[in-house]
């Protein structure tokens, strides 16, 4: 594939000149390029020519524009699922609209991946026609009998055909990790399909949840982000102890940033 990737297992952000106006106005600065690229992606997407490319493209001008702005970004283990064979699950945390833009440049120039997203996203004004173009699962969030039968059909039918999935098992998005909010929703569909999961543990809160409009919230370059995957875990019987070997994976990661933080060192 044909585009910039974040190449080795880990990757950090480096240090940027920034503008005086990115440092004093940062979401305003994010925001204008995010409408940007949104806007390019979607008249694309509108004519069936947003592919895989496009959507990394898209993805690493997110990241960019995150480290313009002075939002510094710490990545690892991405060779756990570089190395592996085949389809698999991704699940993760859910802490903010970040996740969504830029994962997509971690994972698809490696294994072709779809979200399993909210129906309502594939019906947000422009950006539309950017999630239908990648064939995403849909949910509704309201009847999880409903939920589980779209991630399992929809899901079996992707990885079969090489796709891996992308699922955060929580009902929202929160910048605070809750287990009991953490369902077992991906260990399901890769039991059922017979594919591995790759944890991932992520705190993106950098990129606020807004009061109003929640995908539009404070840039807030003080916080850095976190993004880390973990060893790809073969699901066994029914999957309860690897469910909690993710849950486990998440909430040590995020102690250990947090404590970095608190303590002033990266």
């Amino acid at each position: 594939m044909d585009v910039e990737k974040i190449e080795g297992d880990i990757y950090k952000s480096s240090s940027q000149n920034q503008s005086i106006i990115s440092r004093l106005a940062p979401s305003l600065v994010f925001y204008t390029d995010i409408i940007s690229i949104v806007v390019r992606a979607s008249r694309k997407a509108k004519r069936n020519r947003y592919d895989t490319s496009d959507w990394c493209l898209s993805s690493i001008e997110t990241l960019r524009a995150l480290e313009r702005v002075g939002v510094q970004l710490e990545i690892s283990g991405m060779n756990s699922f570089k190395m592996l064979e085949g389809s698999c699950v991704f699940i993760g945390n859910h802490m903010s609209t970040l996740e969504t833009f830029v994962l997509p440049t971690l994972i698809a120039p490696y294994k072709d991946a779809t979200f399993v997203v909210k129906q309502n996203l594939i019906e947000y004004p422009v950006f539309k026609y950017v999630m239908r173009a990648r064939n995403p699962i849909t949910v509704g969030r309201s009847n999880p009998r409903d939920d589980l039968k779209a991630v399992l059909e929809g899901g079996m039918e992707r990885l079969h055909a090489g796709i891996s999935i992308i699922i955060f098992p929580q009902t929202t998005r929160t910048p605070v990790f809750d287990p009991a909010q953490f369902n077992t929703i991906g260990v399901k569909l890769a039991k059922k399909a017979d594919v591995p999961v790759v944890p991932i543990a992520l705190k993106t809160d950098a990129w606020g949840n807004g009061r109003y409009l929640k995908d539009y919230g404070r840039i807030d370059p003080a916080k850095k982000v976190y993004i880390a995957f973990g060893k790809p875990i073969k699901i066994k019987d029914r999957g309860a102890e690897e469910h909690q070997q993710i849950v486990q994976f998440v909430m040590e990661k995020l102690n250990s940033w947090n404590q970095a933080l608190e303590s002033g060192s990266s």
